[in-house]
């Protein structure tokens, strides 16, 4: 019974950002609340973080039960007594609650390049598909006969027809003309929803006809001209390591409701990777605009 109070303190820390951002929001409600895309750029923030919060809760929880069956072990140890006072934070650092506090436009603009766990990355794709490369080798041939470990020339009459260099909204892009256009519609969608978040997106490529490293002939979507890699402010995403930009976050939900697959959800996660879904290019073919 003596570490039923620390037991309920450590669950009221934890639970703290996360009612401090949900619960106004709930009691709001209406046609202001979560549902839609026309939400305010510190909304899609704080709600982005509130996602990183939850997945990172049961982090919390195990490592406090270890830290309770630690201090149960140890009989002379007081029972905890010291609480928070007016003054000080509720939450602990690193819990989440002091990394965005919105005082004013530049919070916002900042935030974007802050890097998060990814919650619930297995599920991002929910509903669609990769197309992959032995899918795309069928449907297509390969983007060129002899493929290497260095970007080359597309010479795949099919697709190479098909290629173009646009800008399309904040970036330039190689890619195949359906895919250069879907992009540009994702991006329109971003700059009318979140112009500050459009503002600081940049890319790491398009194209690039090449075999997957460590692969003898498999050519990944980029080969094709049907993924783009992007990040925030040029800052390159750290492969594998489960986290992300905070922007890409959002960025994944207008791709996912164009049709594109993320790669936070892989197995060896790569968050700034985004490709054209089997479903959408099934689409494209079908209607003969591949």
């Amino acid at each position: 019974m003596r570490l039923l109070p620390a037991i309920i303190l450590s669950v009221a820390i934890i639970l703290a950002p996360i009612i401090w951002i949900f619960v106004p929001r709930l009691m709001s409600g209406g046609e202001d609340g979560f549902s839609g895309t026309s939400i305010d750029s510190g909304a899609r923030i704080e709600i982005e973080m509130l996602n990183q919060q939850v997945e990172d809760l049961q982090i919390r929880l195990d490592e406090m039960a270890q830290e309770m069956s630690r201090i149960a072990t140890s009989a002379s140890r007081a029972p905890v007594s010291q609480f928070p006072s007016d003054n000080q934070a509720l939450a602990p650092s690193g819990s989440g609650a002091d990394v965005f506090r919105q005082n004013g436009p530049n919070d916002i603009i900042d935030a974007y390049a802050q890097v998060v766990l990814i919650a619930n990355r297995r599920e991002v794709n929910e509903g669609l598909v990769i197309a992959g490369p032995s899918y795309l080798t069928r449907v297509f041939g390969p983007p060129r006969e002899v493929m290497s470990d260095n970007c080359e020339e597309m010479t795949n009459p099919r697709l190479a027809n098909k290629l173009v260099l646009e800008d399309v909204g904040p970036i330039r892009v190689r890619m195949l003309k359906p895919a250069a256009d879907s992009l540009r519609r994702v991006f329109e969608e971003v700059r009318v929803t979140d112009p500050d978040l459009y503002a600081r997106i940049n890319t790491a490529g398009s194209l690039c006809v090449r075999q997957i490293r460590g692969t003898r002939g498999r050519a990944s979507t980029h080969a094709f001209g049907l993924a783009v890699d992007l990040n925030i402010d040029g800052v390159l995403d750290t492969l594998g390591d489960g986290k992300t930009q905070l922007g890409l976050t959002i960025l994944a939900d207008f791709f996912k409701d164009e049709g594109w697959v993320w790669g936070a959800s892989w197995g060896r996660e790569d968050s700034m990777h985004f490709e054209v879904s089997r479903q959408k290019l099934d689409e494209w073919v079908n209607s003969g605009a591949l």
